[in-house]
């Protein structure tokens, strides 16, 4: 890992669009896992603590909106961005009105990950 890597997880339950991000993180130099659930994401923040979760919303069973509030309970200061397929203007403002920190349209293209993923974890290493 560079200086300038973080800790990702991507969360989705896509495991096609989940285990690419994490490909692409890996090749930009992060320490990246994917989670294929809301549930697993809680049960492995705690011992990998992510400086940046990637989380798609639209997850079965807990959606994204419950799953950040869960996980931000146990990792303080971790930055989350949400990818969806939703692109209702209710649910971008919802996002942003519940502090995600950014919103991604899937399939987010590798420039707009890396930019999103980039930012973020110079947030979290500074706080």
């Amino acid at each position: 890992m560079t200086t300038d890597s973080c800790k990702v997880m991507v969360v989705d339950d896509n495991r096609d669009v989940a285990d690419s991000s994490v490909m692409l993180l890996r090749s930009w130099g992060h320490e990246a896992i994917a989670v294929y659930s809301g549930e697993e994401c809680v049960a492995k923040a705690k011992d990998f603590d992510p400086d940046v979760i990637i989380m798609d919303i639209g997850l079965p069973g807990h959606d994204g909106f419950e799953v950040k509030e869960r996980v931000e309970k146990i990792c303080p200061g971790v930055r989350v961005v949400a990818l969806t397929g939703y692109t209702q203007v209710d649910i971008v403002r919802r996002a942003r009105a519940e502090g995600f920190a950014g919103h991604l349209l899937k399939p987010a293209e590798g420039a707009e990950l890396k930019k999103a993923v980039k930012e973020q974890c110079e947030i979290a290493k500074a706080l």
